[in-house]
């Protein structure tokens, strides 16, 4: 099956990040993320987690600050080429996550006080307009193909639009799925 790969969504760049919990026999998380412009993935990881998380909050906070430089690289590679880009939008399936991302410590309570300072640099990324955190359902999610086996049904429509067989965005710069 060949990677197909277009450039549909209008200068905004849709990435997914995504983490299971605990899932390794050393108890670290592990990661998925992907970035579309509209028709297939030119961008997709898949990684374990270099360190031992909490929470599944904690660890998609971790997935997302391990990804951050590749966010802002690809934005400002974009810009450099000269092409616009309107939004970064990060696509995540946990919204306490995404509280903490926006709010940063004003969103943390009792069990997210220990986190360390440096996930909240995604907090100043998103106050400077740099990403916008969106929620997307579970079932929605494409990077838990990179996450977790799946099989059937969930497989198949993932896979396809990771290859590009269908697209990703619609017209109006809405995520399909």
């Amino acid at each position: 099956m060949p990677l197909v790969l277009g450039a549909k969504s209008g200068g905004v760049l849709h990435w997914y990040v995504d983490a299971s919990f605990a899932i390794h026999h050393n108890m670290r998380s592990h990661s998925g993320e992907a970035l579309t412009l509209g028709h297939g993935f030119p961008i997709s990881s898949s990684a374990k987690q270099v360190l031992n998380t909490c929470s599944s909050t904690e660890s998609e906070l971790v997935g997302v600050d391990d990804m951050m430089s590749l966010i802002i690289w690809s934005r400002n590679f974009l810009i450099a080429q000269g092409y616009v880009v309107i939004d970064n939008i990060l696509h995540q399936d946990n919204k306490s996550a995404i509280l903490l991302e926006q709010n940063g410590k004003m969103s943390s309570g009792k069990r997210s006080m220990h986190i360390a300072i440096r996930y909240f640099f995604v907090t100043d990324r998103v106050k400077a307009g740099k990403i916008s955190p969106k929620w997307c359902p579970t079932g929605k999610m494409i990077a838990d193909f990179l996450k977790k086996p799946l099989q059937g049904a969930m497989f198949h429509k993932f896979r396809d639009l990771l290859m590009g067989v269908v697209p990703t965005v619609s017209k109006n710069n809405i995520p399909v799925q």
